[in-house]
């Protein structure tokens, strides 16, 4: 196991308060469902977890419906730690749907990629609406997997351009370094198939649009994971775009999504037309 791609990768060990922080992340989400118009358990698969929460705006705009996927190295948390995430978005005009999944080891990140396009495609089916993805860790890698779908293996009848345009955390786009580190416990990840996974490496989603942003205290190869995405896609034809939020660290980071002005909030916004 290499001892720094641990280092680089174990967000919480470099983050020692990260309890207090998740545990104000879970208030959050409480206070905000029990005030925000919401449809809350929303189904888009048969298991418990493929549900998702949608808040709503009390006054819509844009043309686009955003969807919110949580982190978690996709074998923790799950969608009530995140309510509060819909809310700057909401005070903007936009709907939110906040997207629960199955967990590692009880099936494969593969598996999971498949859940989040069969939600993506629930919510067109439902909405009629575009889909804007975005996510935070583990949630960023599954976001720009949405983007660079091809929705014709998911399902007849899907739009090509079903999720136009992604909007990466502190995401993960090569999962292969992974497989030096603890994390690899649950995910169970083979080098080949860390590889089959990892949207750095899938055909670039040429014309479409993918943010990625990054918390400006946090380890190196969360750096070059963002970059690297961004400079590769973005050779291919994608239109990319890197940020780093300045004193941010790996769980404070999507702290500015609960508010309407922050410069996170009104991004995404404006990808989704709002």
């Amino acid at each position: 196991m290499s001892s720094d791609y641990e280092t680089q990768y174990n967000n919480r060990a470099r983050v020692p308060e990260h309890p207090q922080l998740i545990a104000g992340w879970a208030r959050d989400a409480e206070a905000y469902r029990s005030e925000a118009p919401a449809e809350l358990g929303v189904a888009y698969g048969e298991g418990e977890r493929q549900r998702y929460d949608l808040f709503k705006p009390e006054t819509r705009s844009g043309n686009a419906i955003v969807m919110f996927i949580h982190g978690g190295y996709w074998q923790a948390l799950d969608r009530s730690f995140f309510s509060h995430m819909a809310r700057g978005l909401n005070r903007r005009g936009l709907p939110v749907a906040v997207v629960g999944y199955d967990l590692c080891p009880q099936v494969e990140v593969g598996h999971i990629i498949w859940e989040m396009q069969q939600a993506a495609a629930a919510l067109w089916q439902r909405y009629g609406l575009p889909v804007v993805a975005t996510g935070h860790s583990a949630g960023g890698h599954l976001a720009s997997c949405l983007l660079a779908t091809n929705w014709a293996n998911v399902e007849d009848g899907l739009p090509e351009h079903l999720v136009p345009a992604a909007y990466g955390i502190s995401g993960l786009y090569n999962l292969k370094p992974l497989t030096e580190t603890s994390i690899n416990g649950a995910l169970k990840l083979s080098f080949e198939a860390a590889e089959r996974e990892s949207p750095l490496f899938w055909p670039a989603p040429s014309g479409l649009v993918m943010d990625a942003v990054v918390g400006g205290d946090e380890s190196e190869e969360y750096f070059k994971q963002s970059r690297r995405i961004v400079d590769v896609w973005g050779l291919s034809g994608v239109q990319t775009r890197y940020e780093e939020i300045a004193g941010a660290n790996h769980f404070t980071v999507i702290a500015g999504l609960a508010d309407p002005e922050n410069g996170m909030t009104r991004r995404i916004a404006e990808l989704a037309g709002a």
